[in-house]
């Protein structure tokens, strides 16, 4: 099954601590993946961040929303159990525990008129779920960055074939290869040797050597181009390529890299603007937000 929302959390949460023990969050989070049949991938899946599993991240703010209602407490730290509230909400046997439920209690709608949250819904994402606030923002910064990358593809695909090599350059210095950018551009354009457009170093040191090919093409990139790029690069004993192209490249191209021998590592334009927007290059930053979350450790008292 999916990844339940975290207001689908509530009520399995609530019965998993009528026991009246405390609970680690840790425990409680594998024990309901287990009710809920949760794939392996699925306990595993990341918040787009990369930071926190979604799971954990429902679970957790589920119970913040609980302990907001007066349903559960903490004791400690990383700990919690149910109230004497929630154990009698337990017994009443609701068939449904989620924001619209929490607020018959005061405390809950003091919460939400302090922090000034949105309505509650049911519906609140794509899915039909209510997703948590590092959701909802980590979903908007994504749609966001998109957008970004779509508007920077445009971009790629009208400017000039020098240009767009300087771009490449600044990309790949901003990376880390290349060693300083002044070798990287007075290597990129410069050899133009049977589909081999620069080579550059790939470490300061220029232990090692790329040969690349960087172009703006509207179609998709076949196999035939990979393969004479590949004969280019035999024919110089390369055992690296980068070939970047602000179009895709077809399956079979694909499939054709991953079997040769050379290692040819294929760009296109999508992952190409990701690459500026990860190394700021062509974009700048109008707004840092930074999420912050409660330090247990300050307000426990020796």
């Amino acid at each position: 099954m999916a990844i339940p929302d975290f207001q689908s959390v509530m009520l399995p949460l609530m019965r998993l601590c009528a026991d009246g023990k405390e609970h680690a969050i840790s425990e409680t989070t594998d024990t309901l993946a287990d009710q809920f049949k949760l794939t392996d991938d699925e306990r595993k899946a990341l918040l787009p961040s990369g930071v926190q599993e979604i799971f954990r991240n429902r679970v957790a703010w589920a119970k913040s929303h609980l302990k907001m209602a007066g349903l559960l407490e903490t004791p400690k730290r990383g700990i919690y159990r149910i109230t004497e509230r929630g154990l009698e909400t337990v017994r009443k046997n609701p068939t449904l525990i989620n924001l619209k439920y929490l607020h018959q209690f005061p405390e809950y709608v003091a919460f939400r008129k302090t922090h000034r949250e949105r309505p509650e819904s049911t519906n609140d994402n794509e899915n039909g779920q209510s997703g948590t606030p590092e959701e909802a923002l980590e979903s908007a910064h994504e749609k966001i960055r998109d957008s970004l990358a779509t508007e920077i593809l445009q971009k790629l695909k009208s400017c000039t074939p020098s240009f767009f090599e300087r771009l490449v350059v600044e990309v790949i210095v901003k990376m880390g290869y290349g060693g300083t950018r002044q070798d990287a551009g007075k290597a990129i354009g410069k050899s133009g040797d049977g589909g081999i457009d620069g080579i550059i170093k790939e470490d300061k040191l220029g232990l090692d050597t790329i040969y690349i090919q960087a172009k703006r093409w509207e179609n998709t990139v076949g196999r035939p181009e990979i393969q004479k790029f590949v004969g280019a690069l035999t024919g110089q004993r390369a055992k690296k390529g980068l070939f970047i192209s602000t179009s895709n490249f077809s399956s079979d191209a694909m499939d054709y890299v991953s079997r040769v021998d050379t290692k040819i590592v294929l760009i296109d334009g999508e992952t190409l603007a990701q690459l500026m927007i990860d190394h700021n290059v062509g974009v700048s930053t109008i707004a840092t937000y930074e999420l912050k979350k409660i330090d247990s450790d300050y307000f426990t008292e020796e």
